[in-house]
């Protein structure tokens, strides 16, 4: 690879890092929009609710951008950092052995309740109160992984985030959600 190459391929990453910090401004300002935890009993009330089915619907598309985004940015770190990527579950070990991700099963699980929106058109509002409220639990292990990420970035790479307008509100929210941004 040549120098200019590596540094393209250095670049690309510092946008994805940017990208991930987007994703999470975004999906923290869908999540504050909602009491949790939800019931099925009120989304049943609200069913006609335009703003809370749309936040809803945010919060799916947030969850999934982010954990698409963040998949995608760990499997370019590895390969800049040399380490064999052949599969995801690869990938996944190395970043949980490393303590990016809590573990390869937390990433599944959150995979599991990412694809169960994408593929289950519930009608039980019981059902659709119990993927959310999952949801909801789910996010701080995202944001989680993502602040120790580029963290990792950050001090086994030498690249940070593009320069973005989204770096305090990334703090703010992976600090919200009992992770410790050291970048």
């Amino acid at each position: 690879m040549t120098a200019h190459a590596l540094e393209n391929e250095r670049l690309h990453l510092s946008g994805l890092l940017e990208a991930i910090q987007r994703c999470i401004y975004f999906l923290a300002a869908s999540n504050r929009r909602l009491t949790w935890p939800l019931t099925g009993d009120f989304l049943n009330e609200h069913q006609k609710d335009v703003e809370l089915f749309e936040a809803l619907a945010a919060i799916n598309e947030r969850f999934a951008k982010l954990q698409d985004t963040l998949g995608a940015a760990m499997r370019h770190a590895g390969l800049l950092a040399g380490e064999p990527g052949e599969t995801f579950l690869k990938v996944l070990a190395f970043y949980e052995k490393i303590g990016v991700i809590d573990s390869v099963a937390a990433w599944q699980l959150c995979r599991a309740a990412r694809n169960l929106a994408a593929h289950d058109y519930e009608t039980e509002y019981a059902e659709i109160a119990e993927h959310f409220n999952s949801l909801h639990t789910l996010i701080p292990v995202l944001y989680s992984a993502a602040d120790r990420f580029l963290n990792y970035c950050a001090t086994a790479l030498n690249v940070l985030p593009s320069p973005g307008h989204f770096v305090d509100d990334f703090a703010r929210a992976t600090r919200n959600h009992g992770t410790v941004n050291r970048g």
